[in-house]
């Protein structure tokens, strides 16, 4: 298989495939994440939000993503889903917001689709 077949077998629309280079554009993005597992890291990162940051060299496009709280963005900014899911829990976010912004929606709207569908 050639490079450029691996390349589209890769391309899904809509969908940020996690790879090895994201995984190596994200891996500040990523570490941050993983050191919410501590309590008292999630109480410092919920102190100031800036400095811890910084404390652990995020690019601004990686900022710009978690400031604005939406998953999507720091999806594409090198986040993995996993890792991101504790960052989304500090921000109060849940699986049905993380929807909604998927699909370009309000959560009320998702709640309804889901009902709809019998879920």
């Amino acid at each position: 298989m050639t490079a450029a077949t691996r390349k589209r077998r890769r391309e899904i629309p809509g969908t940020v495939i996690f790879d090895g280079d994201l995984a190596r554009i994200g891996y500040a993005l990523n570490r941050m994440c993983f050191s919410f597992n501590a309590a008292e890291n999630r109480e410092a990162f919920q102190r100031d939000e800036e400095a811890y940051m910084t404390r652990y060299h995020l690019t601004e496009a990686q900022k710009e993503a978690v400031r604005s709280r939406q998953v999507l963005r720091m999806i594409a900014a090198g986040g993995h889903p996993y890792y991101l899911a504790k960052l989304a829990g500090i921000f109060g976010l849940d699986m049905q917001d993380i929807g909604a912004q998927q699909t370009g929606v309000t959560k009320e709207a998702f709640q309804a689709r889901l009902i709809a569908a019998g879920a």
